[in-house]
């Protein structure tokens, strides 16, 4: 073959259809998610159509790659040991776990699992916000070893949430004491306002607090709540619903400075 060709490929879980020469320069690529063809020459315009001509779905726009948004720049340039994105629900527990897994027979449950068991949950409801334009980062540390279990970013605004085991208990909310089941209520409104405070300071908007319950088998709220949401993880899709905070531009932006781990250094 002495024409282009075209080669599909991946990246960051979306395919790219990529034009080459024989000799292995790329001419073009086309984004089917975004309907784009890229031309890096405008005189490889009609051959790089003809070749992709029967890949291509729908409208398409055709001209060269846009320029680089400021976020995206900053993600180029970001180092892989200092980008929190692949972060998976619940990593910090599970490094702490594949360290120290502990005894193999326990008399009771490990509680570090119950608690991967609930940012599981509760991770993978947000992730489910992403094709609305939504981010989520999972396992944001924060100096002195604590940490974001989730942090939203997203056209309704930006979100600290706190995940919660719950299964299949009563949880009773008087703020600022969370009961689950027979427990003792322990203050936990008051931390998580804590952390969204830090995370205000380090993005420098406002980050608003949320407590999500995971599989819960009731949800009783005794006293009103003040600047925080509690709510179970099969209602988290609710924080989509909020729209008019933020522009695209401005939530690309805030998710560029949070996935960096030296932006929260100083918190």
């Amino acid at each position: 073959m002495s024409g282009p060709r075209v080669i599909p490929t991946w990246r960051h879980g979306q395919e790219r259809l990529y034009v080459c020469r024989t000799d292995g320069r790329t001419i073009a690529w086309y984004d089917r998610e975004a309907g784009r063809v890229n031309l890096l020459s405008e005189g490889s315009r009609q051959e790089v159509l003809a070749v992709l001509g029967p890949f291509l779905t729908g409208p398409v726009a055709v001209g060269p790659p846009p320029v680089p948004t400021p976020a995206e720049l900053a993600r180029l340039s970001l180092h892989p040991d200092d980008d929190l994105a692949p972060n998976r629900p619940g990593e910090a527990l599970l490094i702490a776990l594949d360290r120290a897994p502990g005894p193999p027979r326990r008399l009771r449950p490990d509680p570090r699992r119950r608690a991967l068991a609930a940012e599981r949950t509760v991770g993978d409801a947000l992730d489910r916000l992403e094709g609305a334009g939504w981010h989520t980062l999972h396992s944001v540390p924060l100096p002195g070893g604590d940490r974001i279990h989730h942090l939203v970013v997203g056209p309704g605004g930006l979100y600290c949430v706190r995940s919660l085991y719950a299964r299949k208990q009563r949880v009773v909310v008087t703020d600022p004491l969370v009961a689950v089941g027979r427990r003792e209520p322990r203050a936990l409104l008051r931390g998580l306002r804590a952390d969204a405070d830090r995370a205000s300071y380090a993005l420098t908007a406002e980050v608003r607090p949320v407590l999500a319950l995971a599989e819960p088998a009731s949800l009783d709220i005794a006293t009103p709540l003040r600047e925080v949401r509690v709510l179970r993880d099969t209602d988290l899709a609710e924080l989509a619903r909020a729209g008019g905070v933020l522009k695209p531009a401005d939530v690309e932006g805030l998710h560029a400075t949070a996935r960096d781990r030296r932006t929260w250094t100083r918190v």
